[in-house]
């Protein structure tokens, strides 16, 4: 059941969620969830044509797994997934039947940045993401990418949290890539592009 995070940095509001994994189980519709044998590598299933026409105009920003920004375990998402910073993204709560938990997505944005707005500063460490937390129910078309607490960028002669260097991008595309079991999670940037490349390679 989900409870009442508050974040600390920019201040934003997002919904992580319960202790408890869900059981796995294949449910069926736009971004249906596919389960993989014991063994073998996370399960995926491409987008279809249908699902990536729409890609979606966003607004971003990033949050750590720190309790001063979730709740008392912030190593847990609202979907029941470990807080990965390599691959976990929260989406607006208005945004959850476009992007049910375990959808991925690749995101990307064309404008320059601005003081506002750094997101080429940090572009390798965002990519690819799954759905895997929400946000509170006040913030509507947004994204909340999970990011290393602990990591630095320089800004102004400054090191800081890569989510305070980020701070609030407008006209963010997403782009649904697919989606994956989300128990089964990849764990790294590097093997989610290698599952979805192909899929964003079909788009161009």
């Amino acid at each position: 059941m989900p409870v009442i995070a508050v974040a600390a940095l920019m201040g934003f509001i997002f919904m992580p969620g319960g202790t408890s994994a869900p059981t796995p189980e294949v449910t069926t519709g736009p971004v249906a969830k596919v389960v993989a044998a014991e063994g073998e590598e996370p399960s995926k299933r491409l987008a279809t044509s249908r699902e990536v026409a729409s890609s979606l105009q966003v607004s971003m920003t990033a949050y750590n797994a720190v309790p001063g920004q979730t709740d008392g375990d912030p190593m847990t998402t609202a979907s029941g997934a470990r807080s990965n910073s390599e691959v976990v993204a929260a989406r607006s709560r208005d945004l959850a039947n476009e992007l049910p938990f375990g959808t991925v997505i690749k995101i990307e944005r064309t404008s320059k940045d601005t003081p506002g707005c750094r997101f080429s500063q940090i572009e390798s460490q965002i990519g690819y993401r799954v759905i895997a937390d929400t946000m509170h129910q006040r913030w509507t078309k947004k994204i909340d990418v999970l990011l290393d607490q602990h990591n630095t960028v320089p800004v102004e002669g400054r090191e800081v949290n890569p989510g305070i260097a980020l701070g609030v991008c407008r006209d963010v595309t997403v782009t649904v890539v697919g989606s994956v079991d989300i128990n089964r999670m990849p764990t790294t940037q590097a093997e989610l592009a290698s599952m979805f490349s192909e899929a964003t390679l079909a788009l161009k």
